[in-house]
């Protein structure tokens, strides 16, 4: 259940972070000032929360979507399986985003 709520949040979480890239795209096609001062908002530590929150957001929602596939071929209803791959799919997500961050980094 709480996996379900998350799915939804972060799907929501990354509708946002798709229009602050669209933002982010808008930017640096037209303004390089805007675009400067964006960057810099990005750069602060509120911004890096934002990045690595929505890093999250994208692999747990990719996670949890490949759960669904599996669900849908008609796998893993079972108590015990749901709960292990909903556990997969955090212990995914939260590898992946530290993953990602410190390739990046």
């Amino acid at each position: 259940m709480v996996l379900s709520i998350l799915h939804r949040s972060t799907g929501v979480a990354l509708a946002i972070g798709l229009l602050m890239l669209t933002v982010w795209l808008v930017l640096i096609a037209t303004d390089s000032s805007a675009y400067e001062r964006f960057v810099a908002l990005i750069n602060t530590v509120f911004g890096h929360i934002l990045m690595v929150g929505w890093t999250f957001a994208f692999f747990l929602h990719f996670a949890n979507g490949v759960r669904h596939l599996v669900w849908d071929l008609g796998h893993g209803f079972e108590k015990h399986q749901a709960d292990r791959s909903a556990w997969l799919a955090i212990t995914f997500a939260v590898a992946a985003t530290a993953a990602f961050w410190w390739c990046v980094t």
